[in-house]
């Protein structure tokens, strides 16, 4: 039996109601979720609700739903898992935030898709996050909003390709899927967006292999 073979073995186990299958299910997507769920979390949302609440809430409603998946799957199962997870996190933000808009100014969102949208501050902090020391701390104030400015200058679908490529480290394919364009355009974008960004971050200390 091929590794895929045994993956789809492991998903009709769990739709069939095999509890240790579906926790090793969940289990393998673990933590690519969370990171999603904590890239798109509005920042206001932090601190009354945590990525693994998102989470349980997405496997509860996955578990549910295998059998559906099973019989007729709309695409692959991480996709499909993923989307399940940014509905949890769109029901949280709903019931916490109401309709509340986001903040104005350089908080801007990168992409009108399904999910919440990562912003270019949440994606320009991830990328200088290990700028802690105090010498690299006195500049990151300026770089981080070059950053942000180089994101918000992006086209709109080039940037959430840098979210999915990047960030949550989806395959080139997995991108096109979801963004609906073909694979030479997701990798075309993506090769564009990466540019972008280092030519922002080329003289900043420490990022010299960040890409």
């Amino acid at each position: 039996m091929t590794e895929s073979e045994e993956f789809d073995d492991l998903i009709r186990r769990a739709a069939a109601g095999d509890q240790p299958a579906a926790t090793a299910l969940f289990g393998h997507y673990h933590e690519r979720l969370k990171k999603m769920v904590r890239l798109r979390m509005d920042r206001r949302l932090r601190g009354r609700v945590d990525a693994e609440d998102v989470l349980q809430e997405a496997y509860l409603d996955a578990s549910r739903r295998l059998r559906e998946y099973v019989a007729d799957p709309p695409g692959s199962f991480f996709l499909w898992l993923r989307g399940l997870a940014g509905q949890k996190l769109i029901d949280a933000m709903r019931h916490h935030l109401g309709v509340q808009k986001r903040d104005a100014g350089m908080e801007v969102s990168l992409y009108r898709g399904a999910l919440p949208e990562a912003t270019s501050m949440s994606l320009a902090a991830q990328l200088l996050g290990r700028l802690t020391s105090p010498s690299l701390a006195a500049i990151r104030a300026e770089t981080q909003l070059k950053v942000q400015e180089a994101l918000n200058d992006m086209d709109p679908v080039d940037r959430e390709v840098l979210v999915l490529r990047h960030f949550e480290h989806l395959s080139n394919a997995e991108t096109a899927e979801l963004l609906g364009i073909k694979k030479s355009a997701a990798s075309k974008r993506y090769i564009i967006a990466i540019k972008r960004l280092k030519d922002v971050l080329q003289n900043v200390p420490g990022f010299e292999e960040r890409f």
